[in-house]
């Protein structure tokens, strides 16, 4: 059975730092490329970040672009999203994805095409508040 499950929210302050995981279990990461995406309430659901199989492409929103960071660690099966400066408006619950590297970066990194992405996590509530 695939799961993905995420890990690290909380309540930060604004101008604090979160890291957030995503361990995978039974699935072999290095196949798949990881996008963090997340939802305010109220909101559609929006690509954050996204990370290629091997690492060797990132992507950002331009909303969090200098400010998070995601990377991975394929021998761990878990990729992280590393968030600093936090503002408000980064409250959300963030979800990881994995979608087949086989669809190509471009449809799944840079499109944020959601149904591309096969399987997700539970999420993990973030919010950034004084």
């Amino acid at each position: 059975q695939v799961q993905l499950v995420e890990s690290g929210g909380g309540l930060v302050q604004p101008g604090g730092s979160l890291r957030l995981s995503c361990a995978a279990s039974g699935l072999t990461l290095d196949t798949y490329a990881i996008g963090w995406f997340r939802q305010a309430p109220g909101k559609e659901r929006e690509g954050v970040s996204c990370i290629s199989s091997s690492s060797g492409s990132t992507y950002y929103a331009d909303s969090v672009k200098g400010r998070f960071t995601i990377s991975r660690d394929n021998a761990k099966n878990t990729v992280y999203l590393q968030m600093n400066s936090l503002k408000s408006e980064d409250t959300a619950v963030y979800y990881c994805a994995a979608g087949p590297r086989s669809l190509g970066l471009f449809r799944l990194c840079v499109k944020w095409n959601q149904p591309d992405f096969h399987f997700w996590g539970q999420g993990t509530q973030v919010t950034v508040s004084s």
